[in-house]
């Protein structure tokens, strides 16, 4: 590892006991990543280069390479964000309501991510400037041999403006689907 490196964590509040993360982070790019679930006790892991897992077994994204088949989804903005990052996200949904099977919209993207990862989902993106959910998510679905860029097609990092994690056979074609929305 190279450069500073940091740690996200979220925590749930206490009410609502969803999804507890830590990730280490080097060089805006995730590198280790626990997220535990209070309410299934289940855990998934993930190191860089050292593969993904739920408790004990290894993780493995969708083979599915028709976008009409495919189960996607995005997350909302943040209260507070700007009109237009609002309008790509309700632009996005009606252009992927278009090609593929189901669109999911929901919270929090950390969830929809590791069902990527599991490959109970097979596309999620965000235009949102939310991070911490996107952190843990994207170590996991890269490592359960998912792609993850942003939309231009290059490598995701925290510093990038939007996200895109898929299984392989469908990240191309979502990035088409919504590389134009801008």
């Amino acid at each position: 590892m190279h450069g500073p490196l940091t740690l996200h964590q979220v925590s749930p509040p206490p009410a609502l006991p969803g999804v507890t993360t830590a990730t280490l982070v080097s060089d805006n790019r995730p590198v280790l990543t626990v997220i535990h679930l209070p309410l299934t006790g289940d855990t998934y892991t993930a190191v860089a280069g050292g593969g993904a897992r739920l408790n004990d077994r290894p993780l493995k994204v969708s083979a599915k390479t028709d976008l009409g088949a495919a189960l996607v989804g995005t997350g909302q903005a943040k209260p507070g964000e700007d009109k237009h990052t609002f309008r790509r996200i309700g632009e996005s949904v009606n252009a992927m309501l278009t090609d593929a099977l189901v669109v999911r919209v929901s919270v929090p993207a950390t969830m929809q991510l590791i069902h990527v990862a599991a490959g109970r989902m097979d596309v999620f993106w965000q235009f949102s400037d939310v991070r911490s959910g996107l952190v843990a998510g994207a170590l996991l679905v890269s490592e359960a041999g998912g792609t993850v860029t942003d939309l231009a097609g290059e490598p995701w990092s925290t510093a990038g403006r939007d996200f895109l994690a898929a299984a392989p056979g469908l990240h191309t074609a979502a990035r088409e689907v919504l590389s134009p929305i801008v």
